[in-house]
């Protein structure tokens, strides 16, 4: 390859051809400008990460791999199949959920097909990273791959509703490993200055898979069935799973290490971590699914897990200081600034984006009367911007190399969206204010793809794949967070508006709680009740949807705040 700016030979590209000598390939690391920290090994000349680098480069070709721009493009289009049907999926769900649930008459279940996937994904998300080091990136994805296949299938052949929700939780371990490891493969595959446009194709791709998800799955539905969604889903990733196999490369993973030589990899496998890692995300992100909408936040449950999630963290970071030989996530990069500043931004600006996904289609549903493929529609504007975002973000990293201002002006970019949302939208919105959810869509952009090229400017190497994994599970929490967050807002101030609203009208108190409890569980009530109360429930929805806003606005600023403490690392 090249020798440019862009595509020069680093420690962060381990599969690119490895032709210069221990000093060239030493210079590549250096510091060329003062002031401006330096990123790879040379900040830490002392590693075992170095030391590897600096004995690969003195090998006489060894395993030659020459990955030509060519090969690069090859084996990332082979990944973005992944991408696509995970995306996809998950859109296709949220369309399709209750006419699933409505088979077994088990409506009330039906949010169970996303909370299981939402909440296996971000249990496994983690362990990728480190048995992807441990075993290989290409036999994770191809295990990735396979899960979610499986769970497709299963959710097809289901006869009863806990059946199709344990296929929508294997689907969900199998969907984070496609997500997650197509981001650590991108990193090996080429220089870090480069990861983010790569990334950006990755972006949209996603993208495309959630926009045509929703009415592929809303179609089949009504054709032939919707297991038609899911039999057709399986298929598609065992393709992928042929295609992953010919089209990688074996040694997409780290050097062996003496440690593994003698124990072997299963050895090497941290199961105590694992388990109390899962357990402690569970009993965090379990309350936050079904507080407020399954139980009541007062139940005695939801501190039960909440005590729970915090004990099993605690024995989780005991596990990994004091037993694990190799712990399944070293807590030294809990100890470095930039990586808490990174999980904190993704996760806040991701939970501030899905308070936005959450509030639209509703806004529209309640002012407008739109249909639910109009009022899903108008989030089109937000989706193209965070696609435009990744990759203008790409191109620009690649060019100059700054990432931390893109963060800053992304983080602020995103919040005057939702100051306008907040200021503006009040029930009589026109197309062209309809558009003001594209800068939050276009920051939220922006902040993915140079975030991530944060964290692994400002880590050591030989962290790469395990933080990776770690900056999508603050993602995944960031959905959820948000997802709870803003539904708890709108649920609380909804209900205090109509209160406020309902209990001026000459009605008995119990007629009053019954239209509460309507205008509340059922957002076309407004089609059927009297023109005075329909206008009092739009009204109490569109102050609802205001403080909605301003949750988002509260996420969209915290990750500004939490971006303050990242550096600027020169990338090469």
């Amino acid at each position: 390859m090249s020798t440019q700016h862009g595509s020069k030979v680093d420690e962060r590209t381990p599969l690119l051809v490895r032709s210069a000598t221990v000093s060239s390939s030493a210079s590549n690391v250096s510091l060329t400008s003062s002031g401006e920290t330096s990123s790879g090994s040379d900040r830490h000349p002392g590693s075992a990460h170095s030391k590897r680098i600096d004995e690969e480069a003195q090998e006489p070709q060894s395993t030659p791999q020459s990955n030509t721009p060519a090969s690069i493009a090859r084996i990332i289009s082979v990944l973005l199949i992944g991408g696509f049907i995970s995306n996809a999926d998950g859109s296709l769900v949220l369309a399709t959920h209750p006419v699933i649930a409505s088979e077994f008459d088990a409506l009330n279940e039906s949010s169970w097909l996303l909370t299981s996937f939402a909440l296996a994904a971000a249990a496994t998300q983690p362990l990728y990273g480190k048995l992807s080091d441990i075993y290989g990136r290409k036999a994770l994805l191809l295990c990735a791959y396979f899960l979610f296949g499986l769970g497709c299938a299963l959710m097809g052949i289901g006869t009863t509703m806990w059946h199709v929700i344990l296929g929508r939780a294997i689907s969900g371990a199998g969907s984070s490993g496609m997500t997650a490891l197509v981001s650590i493969l991108i990193t090996d595959l080429v220089p870090l200055r480069d990861v983010a446009s790569w990334r950006s194709y990755v972006n949209v791709v996603a993208t495309t898979g959630r926009s045509l998800g929703g009415p592929l799955g809303g179609f089949l539905a009504d054709t032939v069935g919707w297991r038609w969604s899911f039999f057709g889903q399986a298929p598609l990733a065992f393709i992928a799973i042929i295609l992953v196999w010919y089209t990688l490369p074996n040694d997409i993973q780290t050097s062996k290490t003496g440690t593994e030589q003698k124990k072997g990899k299963l050895g090497r496998v941290d199961f105590l971590g694992a388990g109390l890692m899962t357990l402690a995300i569970l009993s965090f992100l379990l309350p936050l699914e079904i507080g407020g909408v399954r139980l009541p936040w007062s139940h005695p449950l939801i501190p039960g897990l909440l005590a729970a999630g915090l004990v099993f963290a605690l024995l989780f970071l005991a596990t990994e200081a004091y037993v694990a030989r190799e712990p399944i996530f070293p807590l030294e990069l809990l100890k470095q600034r930039e990586a808490i500043a990174c999980f904190l931004t993704m996760g806040a600006q991701v939970a501030a984006q899905m308070g936005l996904m959450f509030a639209v289609p509703l806004y529209f549903q309640v002012t407008q009367g739109a249909s639910n493929t109009v009022a899903g529609a108008h989030l089109f504007p937000a989706v193209a911007g965070n696609a435009v975002g990744g990759i203008l973000s790409g191109l620009s990293i690649r060019r100059t190399g700054r990432y931390k201002s893109q963060i800053l002006l992304a983080t602020l970019f995103a919040a005057f969206a939702y100051l306008l949302l907040i200021l503006r939208w009040h029930g009589h919105t026109n197309w062209l204010e309809s558009l003001y959810i594209i800068p939050g869509g276009f920051g939220t952009g922006v902040a993915q793809s140079a975030v991530f090229i944060a964290l692994q400017a400002g880590i050591d190497p030989k962290h790469t794949a395990v933080a990776a994994a770690a900056l999508y599970l603050s993602s995944s929490v960031g959905m959820v967070t948000g997802m709870a967050g803003v539904s708890a807002t709108l649920q609380e101030m909804l209900r205090r508006g109509l209160v406020r609203r309902i209990g001026n009208f000459d009605l008995s108190d119990d007629k009053k709680m019954k239209i509460i409890e309507r205008a509340v569980s059922d957002v076309h009530y407004i089609d059927h009740a009297s023109p005075t109360i329909a206008k009092a429930v739009i009204g109490a929805y569109v102050e609802a949807l205001t403080w909605t806003h301003v949750a988002s606005l509260v996420f969209a600023l915290f990750a500004f705040f939490s971006s303050l403490f990242l550096r600027q690392h020169k990338l090469w």
